[in-house]
């Protein structure tokens, strides 16, 4: 990971989309500081499209659709992309799978949910799971104390073990049945929304991240930017981000931001 600042102006200025995790990238210490916000609301106005690509769960993410400067949004590590279209005053929402297939889902990871808590004393139900719709999300250090790294690893095997997809992010462990993630629905909602193929723009594409469930995306774009805190969990992480930022979560972000900004 080199240096932000050594991201060149010739590379910067060719950005036409900003994707970026939220939980301790746009934020710090869960809240999120008014310097992210206004780094997202000044790269909209410049015509550079923002689009947050998370695991936090469709309640969330229709509020973030309709009320941040955002175009747009991939919730729940994949499982869907919601748009709020202004014009229609509607909101599109684009699932990897049908209402049927995630009602059935649902009714296997509460079976899993039950057992990864019998066996994983400390651990929690993530405090926004009612909200989901497709994935069951596993507290070790938001609201809970923090777990040992092997107890975290642990859970994430436990999904593994009934074949379903888990991810490790900075607060949660996520897991669903599908065979999709972060990367495959922000190419479906790019190809679907604005007609791009993304191996094509792959070079005007900045990925900012922190954590193991960002790893798809770090692999796949070459302008992935780690905030400061990616250090934290990077001896969990299989793809790290080609740049860091001087600082943390989303101050972090607000420097990518002015980057990008002053290159054009």
């Amino acid at each position: 990971m080199r240096p932000l600042i050594e991201f060149s102006r010739e590379a910067r200025a060719k950005i036409r989309y900003v994707l970026t995790d939220i939980d301790d990238t746009l934020t710090n210490d869960g809240q999120l500081p008014a310097a992210a916000y206004m780094a997202m609301e000044k790269l909209h106005t410049a015509g550079i499209k923002v689009i947050p690509i998370t695991g936090r769960p469709a309640g969330w993410c229709d509020h973030i659709a309709r009320m941040w400067p955002v175009d747009g949004l991939v919730g729940e590590n994949g499982a869907f992309y919601f748009r709020y279209d202004a014009e229609s005053r509607k909101m599109v929402r684009r699932y990897f799978k049908n209402e049927t297939e995630r009602i059935e889902d649902r009714k296997k990871l509460k079976a899993l949910e039950c057992k990864i808590l019998e066996e994983i004393p400390g651990c929690a139900v993530a405090a926004d799971q009612a909200y989901r719709e497709a994935d069951l999300a596993i507290d070790f250090c938001e609201d809970v104390p923090a777990l040992p790294m092997t107890e975290v690893r642990h859970i994430a095997e436990m999904f593994s073990e009934v074949g379903a997809e888990a991810k490790i992010s900075s607060i949660h462990v996520n897991g669903w049945f599908g065979g999709y993630d972060k990367l495959s629905m922000t190419r479906t909602f790019l190809k679907e929304v604005y007609g791009e193929d993304l191996d094509a723009i792959r070079e005007q594409v900045v990925f900012c991240g922190d954590s193991p469930n960002d790893c798809p995306m770090f692999s796949f774009f070459p302008h992935g930017v780690g905030v400061a805190n990616v250090k934290d969990l990077e001896q969990e992480m299989d793809a790290l981000p080609s740049w860091i930022t001087p600082e943390r979560g989303g101050y972090g972000f607000a420097q990518l931001a002015e980057a990008l900004l002053d290159a054009r």
